[in-house]
């Protein structure tokens, strides 16, 4: 997993903020690269204890407080990154797909982060069409057919927000796979190589690009090329500025950020940029963007810095857990999921001792290292560690968790390139659906083992609570959501006590579906197959209703959120 701590604030003006404040702040702003190494795992069916013992009989007693929240996140907690090798690749050109659309509005309101490693090989050009410049065949002499029945739209989601959304022909489709086949290939070499060469963005991709954030419900994040430099190594804006203004003609509504992890920028590039300089350059955009009436006031993020040095803070370098993650089976050790936590509390002792207050958001935030691995980052097995990550990490105060990526980008993203969504999908939209931004503190009895010297107990059933998404107009407020992940092999029973007893419970229990068990690249919803309607459009999230007072059996190895209706906690009534 790719951590990027980031502070989400417009930065203030060059008056109000000196360059020494700037590189300080730069400093700080610290990454964690946690990544985890795959290869095909075993496929043995997963074990499941059938005894009939202690643990099976534990009954677990299950309270929150409803007084007051102990952490309130950002509205836009779960949010989505886009990677720009879709411009290398050619899957920008398909954003304007009424089923992509479809499902990323399934997950707004979020950020939609334009950034990744070839963020500072971006070059912004102001060409209309440069397809029809490109002849011969395959998915480019196609895009230059259909590129105008794209722009004006086949089918229009919003005709009142001028949406412009798409239906590919299915030549178009089965070309363009076969071209992000042979680019992916080349995209590996660049990274194996720590050679990438330049991207060129155009108005018209910037048009689509925007489109599909405004048309799905996202506030685009768009980052900046911060490694073009001038001899004297200051920041050379001149394609920023040409970027800025021609978003600023079409009224872009856009946040800004200025590079991505420029201090890895001697490693992977032979060029360094010290916090002093990033400081400047910072100011520098803040100027740009002050005489541009609609970005006068616009968000600027960061800055963002990769791998921590030694001697900013000792921590973990380079891999999630030790020892090599090589089956579906590792996903379910609690010291992988366990980490994480570690480290970001680490980073929040420096961001808290030298900027009190600031907000910390991660970015890049993936199950898997180098673009996941088929079967494995895009399984049923890898949503464990995803709800665990949301879980924790809003218990931690975390402000914001974008997901890399939303699309295209590896294994690692929630819809694959048939436009199908994966698990992780399926997740991240009950958790949007379901789970509000206030954070509960949660209160069990008989969860934990008695300890022995020398052994860390770590739970292998992990429950969270927040207050129902007040958007969600299914549940009164007052209501409150736990979700639960069960890594046991046994079924576990919890006993709802206190202010949630006798309370009337939504289970919407996530399983995967098919024969491949934790490899499945489906899910079921209560024991019904999540997948798109025929029209394109996303299926009925239907709970199951269990009756008031009943014991919450939990299946072995599995997760889910359970929505306890009519609470009237009081951190929940109010926004």
């Amino acid at each position: 997993m790719r951590v990027l701590c980031a502070f989400p604030e417009a930065m203030s003006s060059s008056s109000s903020c000196p360059p020494s404040c700037l590189a300080l702040v730069a400093l700080l702003a610290l990454l964690l690269h946690l990544s985890l190494s795959f290869q095909a795992g075993d496929r043995r069916p997963l074990p499941v204890d059938k005894t009939t013992g202690l643990k099976e009989k534990t009954l677990i007693l299950l309270d929150v407080s409803t007084k007051n929240p102990v952490r309130t996140v950002n509205e836009n907690f779960l949010s989505l990154q886009l990677d720009p090798s879709i411009i290398h690749d050619g899957w920008l050109d398909f954003l304007s797909s009424k089923r992509l659309v479809t499902l990323a509005r399934g997950l707004s309101p979020a950020f939609l982060r334009f950034g990744g490693k070839r963020t500072d090989f971006l070059q912004f050009q102001n060409l209309r069409n440069p397809a029809k410049s490109r002849g011969g065949p395959g998915p480019d002499y196609y895009l230059k057919n259909y590129e105008d029945d794209i722009v004006r739209s086949d089918v229009a989601l919003d005709k009142q927000k001028g949406c412009k959304v798409a239906q590919h022909p299915d030549i178009m489709l089965e070309l363009q796979r076969e071209k992000a086949a042979q680019m992916h290939l080349v995209l590996l070499k660049e990274q194996f190589s720590n050679t990438y060469s330049n991207l060129i963005l155009t108005a018209r991709s910037l048009d689509k690009l925007y489109n599909f954030a405004d048309c799905s419900g996202l506030h685009l994040i768009f980052a900046l090329n911060a490694l073009r430099r001038n001899p004297n190594n200051s920041w050379n804006s001149s394609s920023a500025l040409s970027l800025l203004k021609y978003s600023a003609s079409k009224k872009y509504n856009i946040s800004w950020e200025l590079g991505n992890e420029p201090n890895n920028y001697r490693s992977m590039h032979g060029r360094a940029v010290n916090g002093s300089q990033l400081g400047k350059d910072y100011i520098q955009l803040k100027r740009l963007l002050q005489p541009i009436r609609i970005y006068s006031r616009a968000s600027l993020y960061g800055p963002n810095i990769g791998r921590p040095r030694k001697n900013v803070i000792a921590l973990l370098d380079g891999c999630y857990i030790d020892g090599r993650v090589v089956k579906v089976m590792d996903f379910l050790k609690t010291r992988l999921l366990d980490t994480l936590s570690d480290q970001i509390r680490k980073i929040q002792k420096v961001v808290n001792t030298y900027t009190p207050g600031k907000k910390i958001w991660l970015e890049g935030v993936v199950t898997t290292s180098a673009g996941g691995t088929n079967n494995l980052s895009d399984s049923y097995a890898a949503g464990f560690l995803w709800l665990n990550t949301l879980g924790m990490l809003a218990n931690q105060g975390i402000d914001v968790v974008i997901r890399h990526s939303f699309f295209d980008h590896g294994y690692n993203h929630l819809v694959d390139q048939n436009f199908n969504p994966l698990p992780d999908y399926w997740l991240s939209l009950l958790y949007k659906r379901l789970i509000g931004p206030k954070v509960l503190a949660v209160h069990v009895a008989g969860l934990q083992r008695k300890p022995r010297p020398g052994r860390v107990i770590r739970d292998k059933l992990r429950i969270y609570a927040h207050c129902t998404n007040h958007h969600n107009h299914n549940y009164v407020r007052g209501s409150i959501t736990l979700f639960i992940i069960n890594l046991h092999r046994s079924r576990k029973k919890i006993k709802l006590a206190g202010t949630l007893r006798d309370k009337l419970v939504h289970q919407y229990l996530l399983q995967p579906y098919g024969q491949e068990g934790l490899k499945s690249k489906s899910v079921q919803l209560n024991g019904q197959p999540l997948m798109m309607v025929d029209d394109g459009t996303l299926p009925e999230l239907k709970p199951r209703p269990l009756r008031a007072g009943r014991t919450l059996v939990i299946p072995p190895v599995t997760m889910g959120f359970y929505v306890v209706k009519n609470v009237n906690a009081l951190a929940c009534r109010y926004r």
